[in-house]
């Protein structure tokens, strides 16, 4: 070998090896990749990946070069040039990036010069068993048992990493589940009672509206209300599980199909009070379902575009509230987001698009369950739910959105017009009767700092009867809460939260027996532990002051302590 490269390998200069150590480095490393989405799913890094990205570096690595003119980088006035030609051309030692730079100056490890050294090493032996011995000299040799003795330790630690690396992602190849389809799970063990006196009642308890034909004004009419009974104040333990497949077939498209299964049941049964229903409630008895089944893909490269089996409207927007999530955040569905985003749907589109970086618009159409009684039912007929908006960030902290919402309910309770997480009587103002909505929201949120936001949003809903003794009715609906939102309280990974609002509301109505005629205030508190990445526990505590927006009701106090595993 030369005199240069001998005073280069002697001095460990990155100059001459650092392309080959990274090249056996990143070789040694690669491993089959499965395509990951981009939103919805949880980022964890698999154990048996670890030792890919403690040796992955920041590039891929060119194959060998013939010729040291083909690195863009280096010039024949750099110091180590020589050594470097007499390297590519007698013993073929030197790779470039894949950009056709050596990035020479960089600095490297021990390690990394051990993996250069025997790459070299390798080369040399190529040499001799191909009878080209006379190309190596006996100087050369000598330099180079004297470099492999003295890196003895360093090359018996990078064999064994390696070794170790290849057997790590041997297991992965034969245990990944699919090269197209990431796999993701979510369990939820739920802890939780309600406390108070009586269940609450609507204040339209006892009323029903007057069929037509009969005698006096159109309008409701007074029967016999029902005996009032204790809140179900026994402690339950239920479960919430969900399987989410998410595909991709180009890289930026996603396939995601969702099975839930649970026995989580509605808290309104024990209280009375639909606002205290929670989040990641499931009474399905444990039966598997479709729970989510959407296809999306870009618009250019500012735009998404959804076609959904499932869903709902929020899933179209942002939605403006970082505590908006059904399994690890907020406790109840009334702290989830605005009701203008709730109308449910099992087939329709959406599509989302960045006018500029500070503006957002999208939406989309949601056509309701399938009810064996309306012969209007199907894609364009029977309940649906259409929702418009747009968002405004005019810079890193402030977000503020507008959104409209036309949405028509057959009385089957698809599309309500107070959501499905406020009073009775905001969800059927008219009784069963079919009901029109338009809705208008203003969603905002405001990050102080990254450990602390502030958000909250306003409902107004205009809601007309469509049929029956009501048809012509006309209510008003109202809803508004704001929320504090903690993230890493305490450490890292942890959230804490407050959420303060009004459910849903009938602040007035044609029907006056469907007027709510207080106001109930909720107040919701918790804070997520997370003990890993994996396992985290939530406990939290829920109050419902006037529910129902009925003053005749008892307050209701909910207690909840959530465990979620995510896989």
């Amino acid at each position: 070998m030369t005199t240069s490269f001998l005073k280069l390998a002697l001095g460990l200069s990155s100059t001459v090896f650092s392309s080959v150590l990274l090249s056996q480095v990143v070789f040694a490393a690669e491993a089959p990749t499965v395509q990951t989405e981009t939103e919805v799913t949880i980022d964890r890094q698999p154990e048996s990946l670890q030792p890919v990205s403690q040796y992955s570096q920041d590039g891929a690595i060119e194959s060998q070069v013939t010729s040291i003119s083909q690195l863009s980088d280096v010039r024949p006035t750099d110091w180590a040039f020589q050594a470097l030609q007499s390297l590519v051309e007698r013993y073929g030692c030197i790779a470039g990036y894949p950009d056709k730079t050596y990035r020479g100056n960089r600095a490297l490890t021990r390690y990394e010069f051990a993996a250069g050294l025997n790459s070299c090493l390798d080369r040399v032996n190529e040499l001799i068993a191909a009878s080209t011995a006379d190309l190596v000299k006996k100087e050369d040799l000598a330099t180079l048992q004297r470099l492999q003795e003295e890196f003895a330790a360093e090359l018996a630690t990078l064999r064994g990493r390696v070794d170790s690396l290849e057997a790590r992602t041997t297991t992965l190849e034969k245990q990944q589940f699919s090269t197209t389809t990431k796999l993701i799970g979510n369990v939820v063990f739920g802890v939780l009672g309600a406390f108070g006196g009586n269940k609450a009642v609507s204040s339209s308890a006892g009323l029903v509206a007057r069929p037509p034909g009969q005698s006096g004004a159109p309008g409701p009419t007074i029967v016999p209300a029902q005996p009032r009974t204790k809140v179900n104040d026994n402690i339950i333990f239920s479960d919430r599980v969900r399987l989410v497949l998410t595909s991709s077939f180009t890289g930026r498209d996603k396939l995601i199909a969702r099975l839930q299964a649970g026995n989580t049941p509605s808290l309104a049964d024990a209280t009375g009070a639909t606002s205290s229903k929670l989040a990641f409630q499931s009474a399905s008895g444990n039966s598997v379902s479709i729970n989510q089944l959407e296809y999306r893909f870009p618009i250019g490269d500012r735009g998404t575009a959804y076609l959904e089996a499932f869903g709902f409207l929020d899933l179209f927007v942002p939605t403006l509230h970082p505590l908006d999530g059904d399994y690890d955040t907020v406790l109840t569905g009334f702290s989830l987001r605005s009701p203008i985003y709730f109308p449910s749907g099992v087939s329709g589109a959406g599509f989302n698009y960045n006018l500029s970086n500070s503006i957002n618009v999208g939406g989309g159409y949601l056509a309701g369950t399938p009810t064996a009684n309306d012969p209007k039912t199907g894609l364009t007929g029977g309940p649906y739910g259409a929702l418009g908006q747009i968002t405004f960030r005019p810079n890193n902290s402030l977000a503020v959105a507008l959104t409209y919402l036309n949405a028509y309910d057959n009385g089957s309770g698809n599309a309500p017009p107070g959501g499905f997480f406020g009073s009775q009587n905001s969800a059927f103002p008219f009784g069963a009767a079919p009901v029109i909505t338009n809705g208008y929201g203003v969603e905002a949120e405001y990050r102080f700092n990254p450990n602390f936001s502030l958000s909250g949003w306003y409902y107004l809903g205009d809601a007309k009867s469509q049929g029956g003794a009501t048809k012509g009715a006309s209510a008003t609906i109202q809803a508004w809460a704001v929320a504090l939102a903690f993230p890493d309280l305490g450490k890292k990974g942890n959230l804490g939260g407050l959420i303060v609002g009004m459910p849903s509301k009938t602040t007035s109505n044609d029907l006056s027996g469907f007027k709510d005629p207080n106001t109930s205030i909720q107040v919701e508190a918790f804070y997520r532990y997370t003990i890993n990445d994996h396992v985290g526990i939530t406990p939290g505590l829920v109050l419902i002051a006037n529910p129902e927006h009925n003053s005749a009701n008892d307050t209701i106090y909910l207690g909840v302590i959530r465990t979620t595993f995510n896989f």
